[in-house]
């Protein structure tokens, strides 16, 4: 039998293998809706040890794993004094599986209480992201141009509402 996929908080001795999911998984995702540029730009932001280092200490970060394989990873903190999902990813073998809710749901149960909403933000070309948060219940909170002018890279804010859910 198939081992589950596990999801539980990150520790420091995962932040070598999140980096290297971030290279791997990252920019192939990233390439046809931003460009190889700001894909890789993507990475080097926010997927170094020490960018992951500060996420352990801040907040929270999460992996899912089948096995000993990491096929994803999200990131809880804070954002403008609302708690915000930064990072929601599963590899791309690995997507429609359900790991995405999995860590949706982990990554909420990470949340400081008591939280009323929680937001998160995604490139707007990243229509799959749109699609899956939509179906998550979260809605259009607004959206940000990109610095660059280009729509696609354009951040996309999205919230939900936790007190009826």
């Amino acid at each position: 039998m198939e081992p589950e996929v596990v999801v539980r908080l990150a520790s420091e001795h995962d932040v070598d293998a999140i980096a290297a999911f971030g290279v791997a998984v990252v920019p192939p995702h990233y390439q046809p809706i931003i460009g190889h540029a700001a894909a890789a730009e993507q990475v080097e932001l926010w997927w170094t040890p020490e960018r992951l280092r500060a996420a352990l200490a801040d907040g929270a970060l999460l992996v899912a794993e089948h096995g000993d394989e990491l096929v994803g990873v999200a990131e809880v903190g804070e954002w403008e004094a609302d708690p915000v999902i930064w990072k929601l990813f599963v590899r791309a073998d690995r997507r429609g599986r359900g790991i995405g809710r999995t860590l949706l749901r982990a990554a909420l149960a990470e949340l400081p209480h008591p939280a009323s909403r929680v937001v998160l933000e995604h490139f707007a070309g990243n229509e799959r992201a749109a699609a899956f948060y939509e179906r998550q219940g979260f809605v259009h909170l607004r959206t940000d141009p990109a610095a660059s002018g280009e729509p696609a890279a354009a951040a996309v804010w999205r919230v939900l509402d936790l007190t009826s859910a």
